[in-house]
């Protein structure tokens, strides 16, 4: 079922399209706005799906995989059959339902200024999803509205993770199989953060930093759901770990919420930074993790604020004294019941020779 989000992002990518169209439409033709809307979205809309990966996602990805001269010339030349293929549809629909009148010829050839006006349209919209994309969604729209130019009070979630044994694994395989290892990892990592409507702030060595509105990382314990979500998924490909890299993820992950001051800093290159006692202590309680011997631990104070779900079972550890901090924290450790043997306790597996 798609999200709330998702059905607001498409919608928007619907209206722009058709409004591009119908711009088009009135400027060169000073009428049928309609039939603009038509074309502009038979045409951009397989673009803008193809560079989400909704089709051909294989496709997609070899395509990705070319060197960059390669790359582009495919890039064009892929752009140019979908923009014509789209072209010839939208004028077959409307010349059958005999919305418009020109001769077939004339209806199923591609004029090049449709071309160009196209590229551009198709270009556009992907390049602002792909930004979108690297900076992620809730930075990008708040860099886009100013919402934290000035420093903002606010109340968020914060999730650390942080592989286990990266140090270990550089030394033996070098760090450009290390790099591989950690991007793997943090693809894997990208679709629950995604599917929980969390946000990667940031991603520091072998660590993310994963956050959340207090109110929307609470509600139906997403921030839970999304630790244990992510566990999940590194464990149904254990296979590809094993196989292509001799051994499974390790992590250990910690939660925890409170008030902190949002701003948006730098002038070359912009960030959404966080600061204050709730970031600080949310690393803090992550190193507690090798102390305690629990993979995933989350604070009392943020466990009593929401419901956890009914397979997660938490475990009062008491009160540990985190650097840093001036009273004790209340800590607890999260584990599935689901999960009969989490990933950050699996045995190291021999590494492939």
């Amino acid at each position: 079922m798609l999200k709330r989000g998702t059905i607001v992002q498409w919608l928007v990518l619907l209206t722009v399209v058709a409004l591009s169209g119908v711009l088009y439409s009135l400027v060169v033709y000073g009428e049928r706005p309609l039939i603009g809307a038509i074309f502009s979205l038979s045409i951009c809309m397989p673009l803008v799906a193809l560079e989400r990966r909704m089709i051909f996602p294989r496709f997609y990805n070899w395509l990705h995989g070319l060197s960059t001269p390669a790359y582009l010339a495919m890039s064009l030349l892929v752009y140019y059959v979908t923009i014509f293929i789209g072209f010839a549809a939208a004028g077959a629909f409307l010349k059958s339902a005999g919305i418009i009148r020109e001769p077939w010829i004339k209806t199923l050839i591609l004029p090049w200024e449709v071309v160009v006006y196209s590229f551009a349209v198709g270009s556009g919209i992907n390049f602002v999803l792909r930004v979108r994309e690297l900076l992620g969604r809730d930075i990008f729209v708040s860099l886009l509205t100013g919402r934290y130019r000035k420093p903002v009070r606010e109340e968020r979630v914060f999730l650390f993770i942080d592989l286990v044994g990266s140090t270990s694994f550089a030394e033996k395989y070098g760090d450009l199989r290390t790099q591989q290892y950690l991007g793997t990892l943090f693809n894997v990592l990208a679709e629950p953060v995604r599917r929980h409507d969390g946000a990667i702030d940031d991603y520091i060595g072998d660590a993310v930093i994963i956050t959340w509105p207090l109110k929307r990382g609470l509600r139906d314990a997403r921030c839970v759901r999304c630790v244990f979500d992510i566990i999940t998924e590194i464990e149904k490909r254990s296979a590809l770990w094993l196989g292509t890299f001799g051994q499974m993820p390790r992590l250990r992950a910690a939660l925890h919420g409170g008030e902190i001051i949002t701003a948006e800093i730098g002038v070359d290159h912009h960030k959404i930074a966080y600061f204050g006692d709730t970031v600080n202590t949310t690393a803090r309680l992550e190193s507690l993790c090798r102390t305690l011997g629990h993979p995933v631990l989350i604070s009392q104070e943020l466990a009593t604020r929401m419901t956890l779900p009914d397979d997660i079972r938490a475990e009062y550890l008491g009160d540990h004294a985190v650097r840093g901090r001036g009273q004790p924290l209340g800590v607890m450790a999260l584990t599935s019941m689901r999960q009969t043997q989490p990933s950050n306790i699996l045995p190291l597996a021999r590494p492939a020779e």
